[in-house]
C-alpha cells in the first residue's frame, strides 16, 4: 500500500480514469460491431459518421491511440464500399 498522501491520491484518481476509459472503449468496440455487422448499406452509412466521431473523440481523449482510430475508420469505410 502506498504511504505517500500523493501516492494514495494517484491511485484514486488511476481507478478512476481506468474506469471511465474502459467504459467509452468497451462503447466504441459494441458501435463498430454493431457497423461490421449491418447488411444494408445506407444504414451502415448512417451510422458512420456517429463511429466516425466517437473515434475521434476517443483518439483525441487518449483513450485509444491516434492511429488505431484512423485504422478502424479506414477499416468500417472499407466495410461499408464492400456492401451491394
Amino acid at each position: 500500500m502506498a504511504n505517500h498522501k500523493s501516492c494514495i491520491k494517484r491511485i484514486r484518481q488511476n481507478a478512476k480514469r481506468n474506469l471511465h476509459n474502459r467504459y467509452y472503449a468497451k462503447t466504441m468496440r459494441t458501435a463498430l460491431r454493431n457497423l461490421r455487422n449491418t447488411k444494408d448499406k445506407a444504414e451502415a452509412e448512417a451510422l458512420f459518421p456517429k463511429v466516425q466521431k466517437m473515434l475521434d473523440k476517443l483518439a483525441k481523449q487518449n483513450v485509444i491511440h491516434w492511429k488505431k482510430a484512423a485504422n478502424l475508420k479506414s477499416g468500417a469505410a472499407k466495410h461499408i464500399a464492400k456492401l451491394g
